[in-house]
């Protein structure tokens, strides 16, 4: 992608004030019936990386719900490529650091698409500070409501759905590798996060439900202008050894490979680090 320039907008972001705006449509992307049949929810699935594995999870013959906060123009239009896609799409809103709403997202889901074989833990929040001192226990509990409570309550919710063959794949981030100097809570989060996908793929092995993680690099999504400064919007992913940032759709394939068991039947508690070319044990 071209380097961005400086830009803003409010939390929690739209794919349309972006400029340039992400390529998350996977247009080029053609499905091989890897995921025929199989029934999805994705957290977080209404712009962005979310967006792009709905659509490339769609392409694959899976039917999908995408859960969302309350972005409601970019969750229809990425309902509208999933049908277009020819599969069903279920467009669920709410705040997941409410524990009822993950169980209830997780019940609608299952009713409406009759059914569930894998679950995407997308979803997540992240608020940039100069000074640690800024963060304060609001801040703290939201952060880990959203990124790592939510996952607790969305995973115990579909395991009474979950069968054997099934896949759980969570969201970490390198940040959670290495963490951030002015992403601290969030990147604590996201290392929380990749502990409990490796401890659920210990735990849940019995049930023959995998659980695998994609930790990426800096993507271009709607959280980034939403949530930086547009001084450090602009050239957002140059640090990177590739010198940019990814776009959604070249990280949605990991998702793939890891939701179908053709590709990944021997894969659990692993970790894929698309991170343009910075390397970390994964």
């Amino acid at each position: 992608m071209s380097q961005p320039p400086p830009q803003t907008q409010p939390y929690p972001g739209r794919t349309g004030e972006m400029s340039p705006e992400p390529r998350d449509e996977m247009r080029d992307y053609t499905g091989s019936g890897l995921l025929e049949g199989r029934r999805a929810l994705i957290t977080g699935g209404d712009s962005g990386i979310g967006r792009a594995v709905a659509v490339a999870f769609a392409k694959e013959g899976a039917d999908v719900a995408i859960a969302y906060l309350d972005e409601d123009d970019d969750a229809r239009h990425t309902a509208g490529l999933v049908e277009a896609a020819g599969r069903r799409c279920v467009t669920i809103g709410g705040d997941l650091a409410e524990e009822r709403h993950c169980r209830d997202t997780v019940e609608q889901a299952v009713r409406d698409l009759g059914g569930l074989d894998v679950l995407v833990l997308h979803h997540g929040t992240q608020q940039p500070v100069q000074d640690l001192r800024e963060i304060d226990g609001a801040q703290l509990r939201r952060t880990f409501d959203v990124n790592v409570f939510a996952l607790f309550w969305t995973v115990q919710q579909s395991l009474d759905h979950l069968g054997p063959g099934s896949s759980i794949i969570i969201t970490g981030s390198i940040n959670g590798l290495r963490g951030n100097k002015t992403l601290i809570d969030y990147s604590a989060s996201k290392a929380a996060a990749m502990i409990l996908a490796s401890s659920l793929a210990q735990n849940l092995m019995d049930r023959q439900i995998r659980v695998n993680c994609v930790a990426p690099g800096p993507v271009w999504t709607p959280l980034i202008p939403a949530t930086f400064p547009e001084e450090k919007v602009e050239g957002f992913g140059e640090q990177t050894p590739m010198g940019r940032a990814a776009d959604p759709d070249e990280i949605a394939p990991s998702y793939v490979f890891f939701a179908a068991n053709r590709t990944s039947s021997y894969y659990t508690g692993q970790t894929l680090v698309p991170a343009g070319g910075e390397i970390h044990p994964g």
